[in-house]
């Protein structure tokens, strides 16, 4: 049986940067009982140690006089890659312009001067220990939050594109739906990151509507163009046809089967940033299965390795009726 104690996470670490040897031994022996102490002696050894350990590090304490590159670099360097790190500049000398430009920079929390009142460091260090904690907490909840807007965000994306075809072709005309989303699958609409800018409920809302409003004007314009365009032509001219108004850029005709060059092109509505707007390509996809489903014709897709391909399917006779709601569980 595992020892629970042996599986727990290691506490969070201090990373401390000083070219100063016995600066580095009297950090270690003043901190080392009240938190894991990692070390480098200059601003490119940091960087490194950051890059290795981010994870694991919770502040960062780097001196400001080093050879070659000054610690606020470095302090700038973890401000703009590891943001969760709390970070203090700590120096002997008085260097008023730099300190004050980190600090006006965001790239400090607090600023020490040596030489230190270890008594003082202990309490500095023990309060941004727990500031990192108060951090880590806060992105975790703040990341939950945002996860669940954009399940949220997603399921209102695919009912938009059921109640666009609905509105395009009539009510009960789920084929178009079934194999769009079908599509949207293999392009990689089901590993959809949340959309970190949008923080404001509102205003993903408002952006949101403002994205599908776009859509379903583009497509209702496309459909009607491809009517035109495509008069005369049937189902049974299906991958000709999508080939044609697809183009090489998204697609490549081989045989009776149409390669998907571009998969991203499938899951664009869905998974792009809501900022975001979709390609021409994307429109016509949807706009082709549009007039596809007015043609009787049906797609049906397959992935061979690491192609996606959609040959001429059969059509469904029904579908039943939570059939939108377990598409949205894919999501």
């Amino acid at each position: 049986m595992s020892d629970p104690i042996a599986t727990q996470a290691p506490p969070p670490a201090i990373l401390f940067v000083d070219d100063e040897a016995t600066a580095v031994k009297y950090f270690q022996r003043a901190i080392g009982q009240l938190a894991p102490v990692v070390t480098g002696a200059s601003v490119e050894e940091g960087k490194a140690l950051l890059d290795a350990h981010a994870d694991s590090l919770a502040v960062l304490i780097s001196d400001q006089r080093m050879p070659g590159e000054f610690g606020n670099e470095l302090l700038r360097y973890a401000r703009e890659r590891y943001p969760h790190i709390v970070r203090i500049l700590t120096t002997a000398y008085s260097e008023l312009e730099q300190t004050v430009e980190a600090v006006n920079q965001g790239q400090i929390h607090r600023y020490i001067r040596k030489p230190w009142d270890i008594t003082a460091l202990r309490m500095e260090l023990k309060q941004a220990l727990e500031l990192a904690g108060l951090r880590k907490e806060r992105d975790q909840l703040v990341r939950e939050k945002l996860v669940v807007l954009q399940k949220q965000t997603t399921a209102s994306r695919v009912g938009m594109v059921h109640a666009l075809c609905a509105s395009l072709l009539g009510p009960g005309r789920f084929q178009p739906v079934e194999t769009y989303l079908a599509g949207a699958v293999l392009g990689g609409a089901s590993n959809i990151e949340p959309d970190w800018l949008l923080m404001d409920y509102a205003d993903l809302i408002s952006a949101e509507s403002r994205r599908c409003g776009d859509f379903g004007h583009a497509l209702t314009a496309r459909l009607g163009a491809l009517r035109t365009q495509l008069a005369g032509r049937g189902g049974a001219d299906a991958i000709a046809v999508l080939a044609e108004v697809l183009g090489d850029a998204a697609v490549r005709r081989e045989g009776e089967a149409l390669v998907w060059t571009s998969p991203q092109f499938l899951a664009e509505f869905l998974s792009l940033p809501v900022g975001e707007a979709v390609s021409v390509q994307h429109v016509t996809w949807l706009a082709s299965l549009l007039w596809l489903e007015e043609t009787g014709g049906a797609l049906q897709f397959v992935r061979e390795g690491d192609a996606v391909l959609c040959r001429v399917g059969a059509r469904a006779d029904s579908f039943a009726a939570d059939r939108l709601a377990v598409w949205i569980e894919q999501f």
